[in-house]
Parts: structure tokens; C-alpha cells; sequence
């Protein structure tokens, strides 16, 4: 018998990339393949909270009819966004194994998983690339003053001031960067930051800079010294309690009067209030914002409405690249479980 899988993509994660990359992994293999796309981004997704039998999960699409009528008698599932609570569990009697193709499988019950014996893997660091990237063209555009030069245009206003020594931005070969977080992404970040020629700072307490980093003069330190040395700070870590809103009133008054405050990060790990007051105070000089508490961000936040803020919508890992590499891990993940060999990233 054929073994099952149903791939249930998205508008992002698209089936037919996550078919494609299983169909060039497991040629050796009989399988059959059923796919389906979701309407994310296009439509919001759900939160557990809100939906009755769903608790626990957060960042899901599709409702828990829809999911277990499409993945049927599936021995395998892989998915970026499609839920599995407990309750979906007991209606998938023959599922064994779910690919999650993001960070964390938010979406998953895990508990239920592991009590009915279901292995479940995700792809860590599928989108490393793309943020780090979108994090140079995020510091580029607060601290040149794109983002101001752009809205005036778009006003039909020439921003001609912006060439003033008072208003124009400095360049980054003259500028302190202090990185909170060295994981996958912070290492790419300061990566890319050496080739502006820019003094490099990173505090976290948990990791140990790479021997190139050493040799080329990136500096570990304490936050305290991150937070008052640096031009501009940008936030990578993970989200714990340890974490969670680390960025407060407190450590926004120990940034250097006139530095820049970048997240491309995770919303948690920011006290918004906080940091509204500490722009419209003028301490801060600006800030780029990708992530939120608050997703979408209310129309009456005042962080909208502050001339010194660069924000977008949560997209900084949205590149073709994240999807090919995903699928690809995925599909690997797949591979290894029709071989009988242990998983690489099991959840």
C-alpha cells in the first residue's frame, strides 16, 4: 500500500513547492500525495483562545472540519498553518507524522501528540536569510531617512531639509550596532553588518560568538554596555519569560540619547507603550518596527502616527527562498521518516 500524504500549503507555503520537493526527495518511495491551499495571507488566521476545542494553539487557518476532511486517512501531514488539536487527533486515527514547516509548531498540540504517539518535526531557521536581510534594509531606511523622504513624497512635499546636517542620517561605517541576540539570524545579521565597516556589539548570555566574529572584532558584552554604547540596537532573541518585554521603560532610558531601536524580532519581547513614550520624548531618534504586540496593529496606535517610526507588516521572512528552503527541509523530514530514520528537527 502506497503510503498517504496530504500537504496542506497556503498562499505562501505553497502545496505544489512542498510537493515538488518530496516528489525529488522520496522518488525511491510509493506514495500518494493530496494537496490544498489555504487563503493565508490573503485571509487573517485564528488564535486557540477564540475558538472552542483549539485551545492551546495560536497562528492556525482552517477550521478543524475543513483539516480533517481533506487529510482524511493520511499517514503523514505536512503543513505550514493547518491545526491539530487534541479533538483533530482522534478523528486521525492513522496519522504518525506531521512536518511544520515554520520555527515552532504553534499550531500543534503538542502534548496530544506525543500521548498518541505522533511525531511531529518543524523547520528551524527557514526564514534566517530573508530577516536578516530585511533587517539591513530596515536599519538603511530609519536611519538614512528613506522612510521620511518617501511619506513626503508621497504628500507631494520635497523634503529638501533632509539634506541638513541636523536631519541627515549617518553612515553605518561610523555607527556603534549592538545585536540582542546571537542566534541564527543575529550571526547572519552581523555577517552582512561587516561589510559597512561598522563597530559591532552583541550581548547574549547563552552563546559564544563564532571564531571569524572573534577575528574580525565583534565584541560580546553585557546588554547594559550594548544598550549604552550602541547607535542603533537591534532585537534577536527568542521569546521566554526571561524575555518577554525585555525591552522596557527601564531599558529604553539606558539607550544613548538619539540611537535607533530596531525589532524584526518577535512583538513580545517589547513593551510598545514604553517605547511610544520614549520616541515622542525625543530620546530615541527613530525606530523600525516589524512585529508587534498586536497583530494587525490597531488603528489608534499612536506608534502609527509618530513621524520618527518606520513600520511593515510582519514580512521580513517573507522571500521565495524561506519557501524553497522549507519545503526542502520538510520534504528531507519525509524522506527520513519513510526510511525509517530518525528525524532532524523533532519537536
Amino acid at each position: 500500500m502506497p503510503h498517504r500524504i496530504s500537504i496542506i500549503g497556503d498562499l505562501f507555503m505553497l502545496s505544489s513547492m512542498f510537493e515538488e520537493a518530496i516528489r525529488e526527495r522520496c522518488r525511491l518511495f510509493d506514495f500518494e500525495i493530496a494537496s490544498h491551499d489555504l487563503k493565508w495571507p490573503d485571509e487573517p488566521m485564528e488564535h486557540g483562545y477564540a475558538v472552542a476545542g483549539m485551545d492551546g494553539l495560536k497562528e492556525y487557518m482552517g477550521s478543524a472540519d475543513e483539516i480533517v476532511a481533506f487529510a482524511g486517512d493520511a499517514e503523514i501531514l505536512v503543513t505550514q498553518l493547518a491545526p491539530l488539536s487534541a479533538g483533530m487527533m482522534d478523528r486521525l486515527p492513522k496519522l504518525k507524522f506531521v512536518a511544520v514547516s515554520r520555527g515552532g509548531p504553534v499550531n500543534i498540540d503538542m502534548k496530544a501528540a506525543r500521548d498518541r504517539g505522533i511525531t511531529v518535526v518543524n523547520t528551524p531557521g527557514r526564514n534566517a536569510s530573508a530577516v536578516a536581510e530585511f533587517t539591513i534594509g530596515a536599519i538603511l531606511a530609519e536611519t538614512r531617512n528613506i522612510t521620511r523622504g518617501h511619506d513626503a513624497l508621497r504628500r507631494g512635499e520635497w523634503r529638501g531639509d533632509l539634506y541638513r546636517a541636523d536631519l541627515a542620517g549617518e553612515e553605518l561605517s561610523e555607527m556603534t550596532v549592538g545585536l540582542i541576540g546571537y542566534g541564527e539570524v543575529g550571526r547572519r545579521v552581523v555577517r552582512l553588518l561587516k561589510a559597512f565597516g561598522c563597530r559591532i556589539l552583541v550581548a547574549d548570555p547563552y552563546v559564544q560568538l563564532s571564531a571569524d566574529d572573534l577575528r574580525d572584532g565583534v565584541i560580546q558584552t553585557s546588554l547594559d554596555r550594548v544598550l549604552g554604547e550602541s547607535d542603533v540596537v537591534s532585537l534577536h532573541p527568542r521569546v521566554t519569560p526571561e524575555t518577554t518585554k525585555m525591552m522596557n521603560r527601564e531599558r529604553f532610558a539606558q539607550m544613548k540619547k538619539g540611537s535607533y531601536f530596531i525589532n524584526t524580532a518577535r512583538g513580545p519581547l517589547v513593551d510598545y507603550d514604553a517605547l511610544y513614550e520614549t520616541l515622542k520624548s525625543g530620546h530615541l531618534r527613530g525606530a523600525m518596527l516589524e512585529t508587534f504586540d498586536v497583530e494587525p496593529k490597531p488603528a489608534e496606535s499612536g506608534l502609527l502616527h509618530l513621524p520618527n517610526v518606520t513600520l511593515t507588516p510582519h514580512i521580513a521572512g517573507a522571500s521565495v527562498k524561506t519557501v524553497r528552503y522549507a519545503a526542502g527541509l520538510a520534504a528531507e523530514e519525509v524522506r527520513r521518516y519513510l526510511a525509517g530514520e530518525p528525524p532532524l528537527n523533532r519537536c
